[in-house]
């Protein structure tokens, strides 16, 4: 009598030579799990951050205002990149922080984006409060998922969240120019970390195919 070692096939599913199930082929699970896993995904959300991050620091003059609503348009796409990557993961442990991650981003950035909160120490703390909680979570996926492809390159952007956060929570800003500098030079920051978690991804996919590893965790 053979026992079998996998789960039981369902019309529709695909198992990954590590036993893993994907969403059945075809379905809107499906298609976001596939586009979560692509390193072209995890750039994209690089280049998100990145490019908020030359404009603020290229703009001198930028105002308060339009600090906000670039802030928080960052927040928000960072958000919808974030809730796509969570279908990336198998483990429903692994997607809790990403989901959490997610929510909080959006949030965030409708936060900012409304004019009761743009003033300096709100837009301070909404923002710190994100990247410190982001880093914190980045860490705890580090900790607990198994067979993480370069779990250094990612406990690297879950510290540097962890300091962008505390950095900017307790560092005070007299004026928009002064945010703008320190928010922008961070930006720029998380953008080259997330440009390495992408590599990274990249060279963890090659290395092995045609199995599929994980999905990387990602920071602010």
């Amino acid at each position: 009598m053979t026992t079998s070692r996998g789960p039981t096939s369902l019309p529709g599913q695909e198992h990954r030579s590590d036993g893993a199930v994907l969403p059945p082929t075809g379905g809107t699970a499906y298609g976001l799990a596939r586009l979560g896993r692509s390193w072209t995904w995890l750039m994209g959300s690089a280049v998100a951050t990145f490019v908020p991050g030359i404009l603020i620091l290229v703009w001198p003059e930028v105002t308060l205002h339009v600090l906000a609503v670039l802030i928080g348009l960052y927040l928000l796409v960072h958000g919808a990149f974030r809730f796509v990557t969570v279908f990336g993961r198998e483990e429903h442990g692994e997607r809790l922080p990403g989901l959490l991650l997610a929510v909080v981003s959006v949030l965030a950035g409708v936060l900012c984006l409304r004019n009761p909160l743009q003033t300096i120490a709100a837009l301070s703390l909404v923002t710190g409060v994100v990247w410190l909680v982001s880093g914190i979570l980045t860490l705890y996926t580090v900790i607990v998922t198994e067979d993480l492809p370069h779990r250094g390159v990612v406990l690297g952007a879950a510290v540097l969240g962890i300091v962008a956060g505390i950095v900017v929570l307790v560092l005070p800003s007299e004026s928009a120019r002064a945010l703008a500098r320190l928010l922008g030079l961070w930006l720029v920051l998380f953008g080259l970390a997330e440009t390495a978690v992408a590599l990274a991804w990249r060279a963890a996919l090659r290395t092995t195919h045609p199995v599929e590893p994980r999905a990387p965790a990602r920071t602010a």
